[in-house]
């Protein structure tokens, strides 16, 4: 059993958005780490950075990752940060990995500079900024399939990742 899709990508990029709407395309389910990441702590993202810590939040993550890996035939969203994973890296190799690339400006406004999202809490344009900065060759490498999506709508970006799985 295999994900029929993987989307990774910065926050803002769409992927729990985008990710529900191929699923229903595709007629599969649709599951989210961050989701999984939140049953698992009774808790939600946040918290687990607030009161655990972001070291304790990431092992939960690869946890959750390598599950959903295992027994998740649908489509499948990681949280941003899930790709710092080694081992995340690692399990992601032949799996139909698909980045949603968004530009600054996008994310910032689809995030929001009001985020209650925890990496982003001193000066979120320019934490965001680092963050996309830090991951972008991780993203590009892990990627089979690369879908901009600034000025782009979920229904747009669907469409182009269907045409590249073939479906």
């Amino acid at each position: 059993m295999r994900p029929r899709a993987v989307l990774i990508g910065a926050p803002g990029s769409g992927k729990s958005t985008v990710g529900r709407l191929l699923a229903e395309r595709l007629g599969v389910g649709f599951r989210d780490t961050d989701a999984d990441v939140e049953t698992v702590a009774g808790k939600a993202v946040s918290d687990i950075f607030i009161e655990d810590g972001e070291a304790r939040f990431r092992e939960l993550e690869a946890g959750a990752v390598r599950r959903a890996l295992a027994e998740h035939d649908g489509v499948l969203s990681l949280g941003g940060g899930a790709i710092l994973s080694e081992e995340t890296q690692r399990l992601l190799a032949g799996h139909t990995v698909v980045y949603l690339e968004v530009g600054l400006t996008q994310a910032v406004s689809r995030v929001g500079l009001a985020s209650a999202r925890p990496l982003l809490v001193l000066n979120p344009r320019s934490q965001l900024k680092k963050l996309m900065d830090a991951r972008r060759p991780i993203y590009e490498a892990l990627a089979v399939l690369t879908v901009k999506t600034d000025e782009r709508d979920a229904e747009q970006v669907a469409d182009e990742i269907m045409k590249g799985l073939g479906a």
